[in-house]
This record gives structure tokens, sequence and C-alpha cells, in this order.
């Protein structure tokens, strides 16, 4: 902070010290140097000496010379050279600033070139911030480079939409000139072919600058609609692929924010900007060009507001972006609890806490209205600061217009045109400078999207293994794994087992010990943090992704069905499936008897959710889901919970060549397994059959009799 404060001094010091060097330099050495070495090797050897002097000097006093000075003393010290070098070529003569060292022209060209370089600045990135493309870190103008380079698909619509807004500014420009035409046509000598030739062409412009704005308009919006389709496509594919510890840390509202709202608002606003800037630059360009012509001492006049204007924008853009960005993640936060509530609105109604989740939405909405009325007041001052300084240029553009005309520089019908072009220019000129910052603030909700997009998975997908034979061997070695949403607590400790093929193994013992754990483990949900996971003696993260979940297939006790028929849930992920085994796959789960009983059979609705079949047929329904795939590893996760006996017994025994693991709290579910573990504490604590176990009176022993003791089916 010391350094930050002792360093502002130095800076005042060094701009003041500059100013008053360049207006010397310019005022003693400007003229002579260009009359002692021609026209223009005097120009370009003094705006190369000037260059070459103010740098020496910024160095000494600085110490060091940042990127953007040294592009404001190049300006500074080419604009003059180049644009009296323009004139001559253009006009076959000089400003009455080529050969003069007023102060006067000093002030023009000092305005013009902070103008220029202020543009400069605004519009090209630097190189360090170009490579600091980093997630958070990522700049604004970096951002919004990526942004335009995803419409390159667009390119054939975005190249339309530019030679239509290139038509339109070009027509829309010469209308002011005419009007102009027509008042000095009307003042003077009347000739009626001169007039009606005027409003002709003013005729014309107008209707070719209308033609030309709407083939622009719609160009543009169906880039606009090709852009936001695509990105939310590539969006939901890399979110897809995230692992699940992911969606566990973020927020659903956050993510269907970004992926629904943050989308959309890249696609409209970077490209209507964009269309904006444009046309807005080609028409301030185009008007400089015929203000000059009318005159260029009233045109730098106009132009020195640039520099305020743009001062002016910067701070607007800095205060206006930070509070866009807090308002986007209040939204965020409040769709999240919306979302939430609406979920769960079987817990909130039973504990009575409706009052109590509308009085948390309801600061969820006073922060996003607090944040928005601050971002408004910012934005209202603005505007004051923005028309306030308009209507002061316009007061002295008027004053010296009636002093030129008195003195013949002038025509009334000139000052008309000019006035036109003003009011136009400094709307351009703000529009252009408030367009950049509003893109800027656009791209805000891209750097989220761009996040999400960037992110690789933690656990990585890009196994390449799928063997034609498989056995259903599984072997976990000495594996430790904790949840990322609390690191700290490990749920398996050492762990260590072997799933043999064509057997079937019960994992018991007390809730959140590991059981399901394990489960998620061999779906590579979660990437263990030591140890390893063996799949017919191969690393799990070795297979193919679609492969592996293919082979390992899990049904676990609270199934989700997806909007659709039965036919479409079974054959879920499945491209070619068919009706046979579709039959099939259901009369194993004994879901193919009540399935027939309704009306429409396989073809009936299940509703979202599943919602319009029971708890049993849902689960009978996810069982066939499983089956169909043919998996060598089936996992069957509290299921039994939801069968009776009779549908319990005839669902398992229909797996004799696979590996079935069974996660169960009832024991006479798995009372016939192959292989019992009881898991404790994350670690297995007791394995054998049912009969060895009651043998060794250990734990599974005391878990037995106490099931019987509280009353409930062992």
């Amino acid at each position: 902070m010391e350094g930050i404060k002792s360093s502002i001094p130095r800076k005042i010091l060094a701009f003041i010290l500059l100013t008053l060097g360049d207006f010397a330099l310019f005022y003693v050495s400007g003229a002579s140097f260009t009359h002692g070495l021609g026209v223009y090797a005097g120009l370009w050897g003094f705006a190369a000496a000037r260059f070459v002097i103010l740098s020496v000097l910024a160095l000494f006093i600085l110490g060091d010379l940042a990127p953007v000075l040294i592009r404001f003393i190049a300006t500074l010290s080419l604009l003059p050279a180049v644009y009296e070098t323009g004139t001559k070529l253009l006009y076959d003569g000089f400003s009455e600033c080529g050969f003069s060292s007023d102060w006067w022209c000093w002030l023009m060209g000092s305005g013009a070139s902070v103008a220029a370089a202020l543009f400069w600045e605004i519009t090209i990135p630097d190189a360090d911030e170009a490579a600091s493309e980093k997630k958070s870190k990522q700049k604004s103008r970096v951002l919004f480079m990526r942004v335009l380079r995803l419409f390159r698909p667009d390119l054939p619509l975005l190249l339309g939409g530019l030679v239509f807004l290139s038509l339109a500014v070009l027509c829309d420009m010469f209308i002011p000139f005419y009007t102009g035409k027509v008042i000095d046509i009307l003042g003077a000598h009347y000739q009626a072919n001169e007039f009606t030739m005027a409003v002709i062409f003013m005729g014309l412009f107008s209707l070719g600058g209308s033609v030309c704005a709407g083939g622009r308009g719609g160009l543009l919006l169906c880039a606009v609609g090709s852009f936001t389709c695509r990105i939310k496509l590539k969006l939901f594919e890399t979110l897809t692929k995230q692992e699940i510890g992911f969606f566990e840390t973020i927020k659903t509202g956050e993510i269907t924010s970004r992926l629904s709202r943050d989308t959309k608002s890249m696609g409209m606003t970077v490209c209507l900007n964009v269309n904006v800037l444009l046309r807005t630059f080609v028409k301030t360009v185009g008007m400089i060009s015929l203000m000059m012509s009318l005159s260029w001492k009233l045109t730098f006049l106009v132009l020195m507001e640039t520099p305020v204007a743009g001062a002016i924008q910067n701070v607007y853009d800095t205060y206006y972006q930070r509070l866009s960005l807090a308002v986007q993640d209040a939204m965020a936060h409040a769709n999240d609890t919306a979302n939430e509530v609406v979920s769960n609105i079987q817990v909130v109604r039973s504990f009575n806490a409706e009052k109590h989740e509308a009085n948390r939405y309801n600061q969820r909405l006073k922060t996003i209205h607090e944040l928005k009325i601050r971002r408004d007041t910012v934005r209202a001052i603005y505007l004051l600061v923005r028309r306030l300084t308009g209507l002061g240029m316009q007061v002295l553009m008027l004053y010296y217009g009636r002093l030129f005309i008195q003195r013949g520089q002038m025509t009334a019908g000139n000052l008309v045109s000019f006035i036109m072009y003003q009011s136009d220019l400094g709307d351009n000129i703000r529009t252009l400078t408030y367009i950049f910052g509003d893109m800027l603030n656009s791209v805000g909700a891209a750097g989220k999207v761009f996040e999400y997009l960037d992110r690789k998975p933690e656990v990585s997908t890009e196994g390449t293994l799928a063997p034609d034979q498989l056995k259903g061997n599984i072997q976990f070695k000495h594996v430790n794994f904790a949840y990322p949403t609390c690191p700290g607590k490990s749920v398996l400790q050492d762990f260590t087992l072997e799933l043999k093929p064509g057997q079937m193994t019960a994992f018991v013992g007390p809730s959140g010990e590991g059981k399901s754990t394990c489960a998620s483990l061999l779906q590579r949900f979660y990437e263990p943090q030591s140890g390893e996971i063996l799949f017919n003696n191969e690393p799990l993260k070795s297979y193919e992704h679609h492969y592996l979940h293919k082979k390992i297939v899990v049904v676990s006790q609270e199934p989700m069905l997806f909007t659709g028929s039965i036919k479409d849930n079974i054959s879920y992920g499945l491209k070619d499936c068919t009706d046979r085994e579709i039959e099939d796959a259901a009369r194993k789960a004994n879901a193919h008897d009540f399935i027939m009983l309704l009306e429409k059979g396989y073809d009936t609705e299940v509703g979202e959710g599943g919602g319009q079949l029971a708890k049993s047929e849902r689960q009978r329904i996810a069982i066939a889901r499983a089956l169909v795939r043919q998996p060598q590893v089936l996992i069957l996760d509290e299921i039994t919970s939801s069968l009776d006996d009779d549908s319990e017994q005839k669902v398992q025994p229909q797996c004799p060549n696979q590996t079935l693991l069974v996660i169960a709290h009832r024991l006479k579910t798995i009372e016939g397994a192959d292989q019992i573990v009881l898991i404790g504490n994350g670690r297995v604590q007791e394995r054998g059959t049912h009969q060895e176990l009651i043998d060794m009176k250990g734990h599974y022993y005391r878990l037995r009799e106490k099931l019987s003791t509280n009353g409930h089916s062992p």
C-alpha cells in the first residue's frame, strides 16, 4: 500500500513534466523542423524526434515504460504527421496547423491523440492479458475475443450482416449532407432541378438505409440463434461428463442458470453489440471525414469531447461490471433456493416450514433488489454526467459555428449539416465507449460458462480397454476413500475384498459405513485417494467409459425414471435394443405381468420421475433397465425394501453367470449368498457364508440378534 501511495505523486509529476516538455518541444521545434528539412521529411522527422525525446524523458522520470505509455507517446508523436500527410494526399494542401506552433493546434492534436490511444487501449488487448486465459482470472477482453471465436461457424451470416451494415451506414451518412444542400438551395438562388435531385437522393438513401438495416438485423439474429443452440449443447455435453462430486459441490440452480440464462446472454448481447459497434465505428469514421470537409476546426473541437467521455466511461464500466456480476450470482442463488424448495416440497410441508422458506427466498430477492438499485444508481449518475458533457460541447460548437459563418468560413447549410453530423457523432462516440463496456459486462456471464467448459473431470474417462471376453472378477486392494464434500472424513480405510464371478456377494452393516460407497466406486463416480480397484485384473480407469458402464450396472434404492414410456425407460441409453430384448429383461425383473395389465402396455407413459407408477413398479422397471444390458456385474443397492418376498426371490436367481453384489439391511434377503461381508468403520470386519458367520458369533450374529430383538425381520 505504501508503494502505491508513493508512486501516485511520482506519476503526477511525470505527467506534468511530460506535458510541459511536449508543449515546449512543439512550440520551439515544430515549425522550424518542418521548414528546415522539407515538408514530408520534416513532418516525419519531427514525429520520430518527438517520440524519442518523450520516451527518454518518461524513462528517466519513471524508471520504466509501461506498454500503455509507449502506445500513447507513439500516437501523440505520429498522429500529426499521419494527418498532415493524408490531408496533402487527399485535398492537395495542408491544414492551418501543419506549419504552426500555436497552442490551439497543440491542444487539439493532444486531444485527438488521447482519443486514439484510449480507443486503442479499449479495443486491442495486451499480449500478456491474452496469455492469462485461466478460469476465474480471465480478462474481459480475452473472454470477449473467445466468444467471437465461437461464432466462427456462423461466419457467412456475420459477413452478410456486415455487408448490409456497411450499406446501411453509407446511406444514413449522406442524408444530413443532402439536408444541408437543400437548405443552401432554399436560402440562396433557388434551382428547381437541384432541389428535386437533392430530395430524390435523400429519399433513395433513406429507403436503402431501411432495407439494408432490416437485412442486417435478420442475418445477425439468425447467427445469434445458431450460436445459442451450439453453446448450450456444448455446455450440456461438458456438464454431463463431470464427475459426481462436481454436482455435489455446485448448486443445481447455478448450473441451470448458466445453461439457460448465461448462454443466451453470451449470444444475444455480444453479437448484437458487435453489430452496433461495427455500425457505429464505420459511421463515425465516415462522419468525421465529411465533417472535416465542412470544417476541420469544428471537427477537432468536437473530438476533444472523446477523452472526457472515455474517462467517464472507464470509471462507469469498472463499477457497473462489478455490480452486474454480483446481480448474476445473487439471481443464481435465488434460483437455487426456489429449485430446492420445489424439489423437496413434501419435506417443507411435513415440517410446516413454508413460512421459513418464504422468508429465506425473500432475503435472496432483497439482496438482488439492493444490488440492482446500486447498479441502476451508478447508471443514472453516469447518464447524467454524460448528458451534461454533451450539452457543454454543443454550446461551444454553436458559439464557434456562429463566428465561422460571420467570417465567411462556412455557410448556414454547412453548419446545419455539421450540427446534424455532430449530434449523431456525439451519440456514436458515446455509443462506442458505452457499447464496448457493455460487451465487457456481458462477457461476465461468459466467464462462468467458460469455467465449466474448460473444467476437466477429476475422474478421467479416457480409458480404451474393451475386451470381447470378460469375467466379472472384482478386487478392492487397500482402498482409502473420502468424499470430496468431507475430505477429512474417511469412509473406506484400507478396504480389501474380492468379488468372484458367478457368485452372489452381500454387503451388510450399519448405515453410513461404506457399503453404498463401494458401489459408487465401482461405477467410477469417484476415484479413491489411494489403493486401486481391479476389474478382470485390470484397473477400472483402463476401461472405455461406455463399455464399463454396460458391464457394471447398479440398481439403487430410489430409482429415477425419465419422462417417456416404459419401453423408453428400459432401453434407456441403448441405440439398438429390440422389443424382444426389452420383454425378456422385464420378465427377468418380474415386471412383465404388471406391464401387460396396463392399458398401453410397454407404451404406457411413466410420468415425471415415474410418478404414474408405484414404487415397487418403478423398482422392477429399473431392474429390467439394468438386465437388458446383460451386465457382467450387477449391483442391487437396497432394492428389496420395495419388493415383496415373492418378487425378491424371482429377481435375484435370474443372474447365474454374473457377479451379483447385493447391499441390504434385510438379512433374510442375503442368507443364501455365496459370500456375506460385514462392513464397519470402512473396513471388512467379517466375511463368510451365513452359517459360517452365525457360528462365529461375532458382529454379524449380534446384528441379527439385535434386529430380532427389536421386532424387525432379520
